[in-house]
């Protein structure tokens, strides 16, 4: 809806090269699934988008939001690969919030075009890092609304399980989340 230009480049060829490179470690067997597999294609794509900014001098912009950041579904030299993080202070939930924003602006504040830059599908589609087929976040996530306020207050309110209980989540959620935010902050 902007007329950015979009160049499609296929990562199959370096997925299989890593997966020949790498098979001994999945104990000779294809790495074509799982965690390792996943974060090989996000990676993949980081080290194209980074020769282009090499070779074009443009800026690569980070995808990982504080939510994916705090809970470890932003991959270290993947989507956390570029020169800068948009979103790295603002949760899942709050995205999509300013996508509808933006959608609404009607005067041309804004750069770009006044009204919907944003497809409505894009909004509405459940959340997914997109690594395998018919992949959802809420597979191995809770919601983002319960996601973001167990993050928020664990963060920014340093509060303590009987605290966020009393917001209505279960002290085993609180927990699986603390011990996800406790490992992505290696």
């Amino acid at each position: 809806l902007l007329g950015v230009q979009l160049d499609t480049i296929d990562i199959e060829p370096a997925m299989n090269t890593y997966s020949g490179m790498l098979e001994t470690l999945a104990g000779g067997k294809p790495i074509d699934r799982g965690t390792m597999a996943e974060n090989i294609q996000s990676r993949s794509r980081a080290i194209i988008l980074m020769s282009m900014s090499n070779a074009l001098g443009s800026m690569v912009l980070t995808t990982g939001n504080k939510s994916e950041i705090s809970v470890g579904y932003a991959t270290l030299y993947g989507d956390m690969c570029g020169g800068y993080s948009v979103l790295k202070d603002v949760y899942k939930t709050d995205v999509f919030r300013l996508a509808r924003w933006r959608n609404q602006m009607t005067s041309n504040v804004l750069n770009g075009p006044p009204g919907s830059i944003i497809p409505e599908r894009v909004i509405t589609k459940a959340p997914s890092a997109e690594l395998r087929a018919e992949q959802t976040d809420q597979d191995t996530l809770p919601p983002y609304e319960m996601l973001d306020d167990i993050l928020s207050c664990l963060v920014e309110g340093a509060m303590g399980l009987n605290e966020i209980t009393e917001r209505g989540h279960s002290p085993e959620l609180i927990m699986r989340v603390w011990q996800m935010l406790d490992a992505a902050e290696y």
